[in-house]
């Protein structure tokens, strides 16, 4: 595996992470609004909320750095298409064009 392929899957699984620990946060922040409502502690619903929020928060930059990684991938792979049509190289074109589509998927996968 290449140095460039390691650092993508670290950063995939470091996203990933982001994402569910910001659910996690997301999920444990409603149950502490909640609690607090029922027992009529409004510092407790505050805290709950702000926990909701920054958890939110935390899904939403792992998607907005998902679907920065698809656009560099989108770019790459159509480069990379163009460059094979050029040289006449139909192996090198459709390798542009899969990784050209990954880029596309993961941006869509992560709106």
């Amino acid at each position: 595996m290449t140095r460039h392929a390691v650092c993508s899957a670290l950063l995939i699984m470091s996203n990933a992470g982001n994402r569910s620990e910001g659910v996690a946060e997301e999920i444990g922040g409603k149950i502490k609004k909640t609690v607090g409502a029922v027992i009529g502690n409004e510092q407790m619903q505050a805290e709950g909320k702000a926990k909701e929020l920054k958890g939110e928060a935390r899904q939403e930059a792992a998607k907005g750095a998902e679907r920065a990684k698809g656009a560099v991938e989108e770019v790459v792979g159509a480069v990379k298409k163009t460059v094979g049509a050029v040289i006449d190289n139909e192996q090198m074109q459709v390798e542009g064009k899969a990784k050209e589509l990954k880029g596309e998927a993961r941006q869509a996968a992560n709106k």
